[in-house]
């Protein structure tokens, strides 16, 4: 699949404009090889390629895709990572998961799952190789319902608001069960987010 994100693209196009033939033999596409390791929903995806390099740009887009409810497949290149983590961050909150894959199909394959902060404190620390497919979770019921509720419990993250229960004395699971209750959702929704 050498035409996603691709100069391919152009190729396909110029074809197409002068009457050439083009047929398309199924292989690798970096997106969905990378959707299908990420351990995130399959079910529906947004499929965003490369943000824009301008600051403004990237700022506006993230801005207009901020409640995406569907996955969402980004592309980027290894001296961008960390910037573009850090946008991710910023629209997106620490706590969202995310799973940075590269060299697909390769030897030196990698998926590496997280939260988006500590995808931020992993690629400090070693340098990034490779171009990346970021896979980012959508906005599920537990990160963005609004909710009508005065309780400041619910300005924590989620992580934070479980630490917050076992440090008054709850067992884990006791502790994610009040959580789920305080933010109104299934519990599964914020067991699933704590044992990533």
């Amino acid at each position: 699949m050498p035409a996603i994100s691709d100069p391919g693209e152009d190729l396909v196009r110029l074809c197409a404009e002068r009457g050439i033939k083009v047929s398309c033999i199924p292989g690798c596409c970096a997106a969905v090889t990378a959707l299908a390791l990420s351990a995130l929903s399959t079910g529906r995806f947004a499929f965003e390629g490369f943000l824009s390099s301008a600051k403004s740009e990237r700022a506006k887009r993230l801005e207009e895709i901020k409640h995406e409810k569907r996955t969402m497949i980004f592309y980027e290149s290894p001296h961008h990572l960390l910037s573009t983590l850090a946008d991710l961050q910023k629209t997106f909150g620490e706590d969202r998961k995310i799973a940075l894959c590269r060299e697909l199909t390769k030897i030196n394959e990698e998926i590496f799952r997280s939260t988006v902060k500590e995808a931020i404190e992993e690629f400090e620390i070693r340098t990034p190789r490779g171009e990346f497919v970021l896979i980012l979770a959508g906005e599920t019921e537990t990160f963005g319902k609004e909710l009508k509720n005065d309780n400041p419990l619910l300005n924590l993250s989620v992580s934070d608001h479980v630490k917050h229960y076992i440090n008054n004395g709850m067992s884990k699971m006791d502790a994610i069960k009040s959580v789920a209750k305080d933010r109104d959702v299934p519990k599964n929704e914020i067991y699933k987010q704590v044992n990533v």
